[in-house]
């Protein structure tokens, strides 16, 4: 095989075996870091689940703790009842049941037959049923509560049952309350998302799913004790149980598996993540399409092609211009050697010239012919005198032309004829020629001929007159850069694609950003309302229990109530972060104060957990913005008080040369290194704290946040067994702070045994009928007399001269009515302007701004009653003192 050939297969090879294996690598490398983030995002996503249906289960987990200790329960189980008796009975439950919107409420007496239901008017009433074959009354009857989930034996619906028992007096077991949970609707929101979503009990039986045909699967084969267990309890009634089969492919991480789903059939591949849910035998499974891994690997792999390809053609152009580039070197250099030697020789002897003359008999000199370049010489009156066979053949002259002596315009003037002078008249063409020649300028310059062939012509004068030309053949130099410019341009028309491809998908994540941001909005403002009605309604319902236990239940109903109100406003201050709405107002302030409101706040907090709260006070002043630190260090004092179980928790702060860090110490069980950067994650949580209060995880990555929102630096060490430290970095203000105006007297001043309240007059104006229900009874508790408790078109239509009352609450956003725009309706059709105080879910400083200039009352949904009645107070003292 020739060499240029062989060259050129090696060439070949190596290219294609390069692009190659960059495409196996970056396939892999992208697919492995697509399915890595895909794990992450699944494991986010089956936690949300988990604690959705967590969070649906514990709603309901108090009300038959409630009902077990209602009087007329405990007294029905006693003796026989009447019909009066199980008619009274059947509508309580069925009152109980709609204001707690469950599936079902029965009452058993201990042999486990129904005494009366909340759905005593369907054909299929539990009413007279024998249940004591269920686990849930088993083990309400031997342990005191019970739960399970099964297929309804009288309904055929299928259900989460939990049960409580009923005692009386002598704390003896009289019979039971079970509770019916339907979980039809939290399907529902399964379906909306694309993957697969399963809840299995401990047999492996898928009783949830996303999709119909996963429901009343088999995960593993059951053994017989499974079998003769779900025979016995009849938990699946005759529902067929079917068998479901999938092939693990690979390992994808901790707790991740690939799968291939033979039946039910679902094309792709699979990645399959389980997690138990707290306090059940249950599992929670998600099933997530991998196909956009694939789709990654092979659009990485094409990119991996593109620029290897790219690479090489460039390494070969760069080869290909050092090559030439050392031949036309190599060239000159040769026939500058032979110049020399020619000029040698014309110095040396006139008669060695005409000699060499009469030698070339053949009209070509045997020292130019070993030159791939063509090349002429002429002397000073412009005769040839040397030349090889090359630039004959370049031109194709006559033998009759090429003789020693002949003139070179004889020459040019052939050419012309032939039309290789260019377009314009002939002679002055020539005559250009010519006259270069005479004045011996060095010249270089490319020149086309008709049959495509490119030519470098490069002429240079000689010592003693004279000059030489020669003409080198470079069409192939140029085919090849013609084709380098082609590829180039190629390339650059893609990498244009690929830019404006990377840049629509960078707007589409901005816009589904924006989105999602608009949407946690507004269903945490959807959610804030039924919320607030429940405050006020727990509010009301620990002044109608008298006995310890009731009161301890209407506590915990309140704490849960609490915490779910801080996890909701905890995701519209992410929400408002994201979006930029979050608006900061940095200034001057002493930072002692800060300090001791802090240790007030939360040291009876401390206190009531067994644990001491010591705060260093400090006298620096420091830049920032008051209200976004203090939320800094809430939640870092809340989370040290959640996770330390006994001891001291500190803060105080220490300077570092133009900044001061304030640090927060405790003596909890500490945070392992490989978790200090992912617990300031969203619900990111661990799971040594309190049981009572762990949080949803969303403290640490408000602080991270806001941190960054203010330039603030956030950091944290921590030793397994010995405590973490929590800081975060403030600049030190240049000057002393001025101190802040103190408030009017009228403000600080307590109102005396809620005197104004007493025989007050309010309206309360709110599209949501449980919060204006709820807002009546709280008021009226307080001795205000409630004229109006409705909607906004109520109130309109209800409104008239003389009937204005002191005090309007007034809700914000009511459908298509806006409550700042309602109230001067309102007072137009009174003819009078109350006080008004607006209620709303809301987190608009615009709006808050608008109360404040116009002297309006403004409350965050949901309402604390304490907050509230304080704030009516303040309203109607400053409508005695005007």
């Amino acid at each position: 095989m020739p060499a240029p050939r062989r060259r050129l297969y090696w060439t070949l090879l190596i290219v294609t075996a390069g692009m190659l294996a960059c495409m196996l690598l970056a396939s892999q490398v992208a697919r492995q870091r697509s399915l890595h983030g895909e794990s992450q995002n699944v494991q986010r996503q089956l936690m949300l689940y988990a604690q959705a249906l967590g969070q649906r289960i514990d709603r309901y987990r108090t009300l038959p703790e409630v009902l077990a200790l209602d009087p007329e329960l405990r007294a029905a189980l006693t003796h026989a009842l009447t019909p009066d008796e199980v008619d009274r009975l059947n509508r309580k439950l069925e009152q109980a049941n709609g204001a707690s919107q469950s599936s079902t409420l029965t009452l058993l007496d201990l042999s486990g037959r129904a005494l009366a239901a909340s759905n005593w008017r369907d054909a299929h009433s539990n009413v007279g049923v024998d249940y004591s074959f269920r686990p849930y009354v088993q083990q309400a009857l031997a342990q005191g509560s019970g739960r399970f989930y099964g297929i309804g034996m009288t309904t055929g619906l299928p259900g989460y049952f939990l049960s409580e028992a009923i005692r009386d007096e002598r704390n003896r077991i009289t019979g039971l309350i079970a509770i019916k949970i339907a979980l039809q609707e939290l399907e529902r929101e399964w379906r909306q998302s694309p993957d697969i979503v399963l809840a299995s009990d401990r047999h492996g039986v898928t009783f949830l799913a996303s999709r119909d045909e996963w429901r009343y699967r088999l995960l593993h084969p059951l053994t017989r004790q499974d079998e003769q267990e779900l025979e016995a309890t009849r938990q699946y009634a005759d529902q067929p149980l079917q068998p479901s089969r999938y092939r693990i492919t690979a390992q994808a991480g901790e707790g991740d598996v690939l799968v291939q789903l033979d039946e039910p059939a679902e094309p792709g591949p699979f990645l399959w993540r389980s997690q138990p849910l707290a306090e059940t035998d249950w599992q929670l499974h998600l099933l997530h399409n991998t196909q956009a891994t694939t789709v990654a690997g092979r659009w990485a792999a094409a990119a991996a092609a593109g620029l290897w390809l790219a690479l090489a053609l460039l390494v070969l152009f760069v080869r290909q211009r050092q090559r030439l580039a050392a031949l036309r070197q190599r060239s000159r250099q040769e026939l500058e050697t032979v110049l020399h030697q020619h000029a040698q020789e014309l110095r040396t002897a006139q008669d060695g010239i005409v000699q060499a003359a009469k030698q070339a008999d053949t009209g070509l000199s045997r020292s130019l012919q070993h030159l791939p370049q063509g090349v002429v010489v002429i002397d000073s009156e412009l005769r040839l005198v040397a030349w090889n066979s090359r630039y004959v053949e370049l031109f194709r002259f006559p033998p009759e032309l090429m003789r020693v002596g002949q003139p070179i315009e004889d020459l040019i003037r052939h050419n012309a004829r032939r039309g290789l002078l260019g377009p314009g008249p002939t002679e002055d063409a020539i005559a250009r020629r010519l006259a270069h020649l005479r004045k011996g300028t060095p010249h270089l310059h490319e020149s086309a001929k008709s049959d495509g062939t490119v030519l470098e012509i490069r002429g240079n004068p000689l010592p003693e007159g004279g000059f030489v030309t020669s003409y080198a053949d470079i069409t192939s130099y140029k085919n090849a850069a013609r084709e380098l410019r082609s590829l180039a341009d190629a390339l650059e028309l893609r990498i244009a694609e690929r830019t404006r491809d990377l840049d629509q998908a960078r707007h589409e994540a901005e816009e589904a950003n924006r989105y999602k941001t608009r949407f946690v909005a507004a269903a945490v403002h959807d959610l804030l309302q039924p919320l607030n009605a429940a405050r006020m309604f727990s509010s009301l319902l620990r002044s109608h229990l008298h006995d310890d236990a009731g009161r301890r239940v209407a506590e915990s109903i309140d704490g849960a109530l609490a915490a779910q109100d801080g996890i909701l406003n905890s995701l519209l201050d992410i929400s408002r972060m994201e979006s930029g709405q979050l608006e900061v107002h940095v200034r001057d302030f002493a930072l002692g104060p800060l300090l001791q409101v802090m240790h007030h706040n939360f040291g009876i907090i401390a206190q009531s957990r067994g644990l001491r709260l010591t705060a260093v006070d400090s006298r620096y002043a420091i830049r920032s913005d008051e209200a976004l630190l203090r939320r800094i260090l809430q939640n870092l004092l809340s989370n040290a008080i959640r996770y330390t179980p006994k001891g001291r928790v500190l803060i105080g702060c220490r300077r570092q040369g133009d900044q001061l860090r304030i640090e927060v110490h405790d003596q909890g069980p500490g945070i392992p290194e490989s978790l200090q950067r992912e617990i300031f994650e969203e619900f990111r949580r661990l799971g040594e704290g309190h049981d009572e209060d762990r949080g949803a995880g969303l403290g640490l990555a408000i602080v991270e946040r806001l941190g960054r929102l203010l330039g603030h630096e956030i950091g944290l060490r921590s030793q397994l067994g010995r405590g973490s430290v929590f800081w975060v970095c403030v600049p030190l203000a240049p000057a002393a702070p001025q101190a802040a105006p103190s408030a009017p007297d009228a403000i600080a001043r307590e109102p005396d045994q809620d005197a104004p309240l007493l025989g007050a007059t309010a309206w309360y104006v709110d599209d949501d009928a449980p919060s204006c229900e709820a807002a009546a009874a709280l008021l009226r508790r307080w001795g205000c007399k409630v004229l109006f408790a409705g909607g906004p078109q109520a109130a309109l239509d209800a409104a008239a001269p003389q009937t204005a009352p002191q005090l309007v609450l007034l809700d914000v956003r009511m459908g298509n009515f806006h409550g700042p725009d309602l109230y001067p309706q309102l007072c137009e059709r009174w003819q009078q302007s109350p006080q008004v105080i607006l209620v709303t879910a809301e987190h608009n400083i615009a709006l808050r701004r608008q109360a404040a200039e116009k002297s309006w009352g403004f409350l965050l949904k949901p309402v604390r009653p304490a907050a509230l009645r304080a704030l009516i107070s303040q309203m109607l003292l400053r409508t005695m003192t005007h």
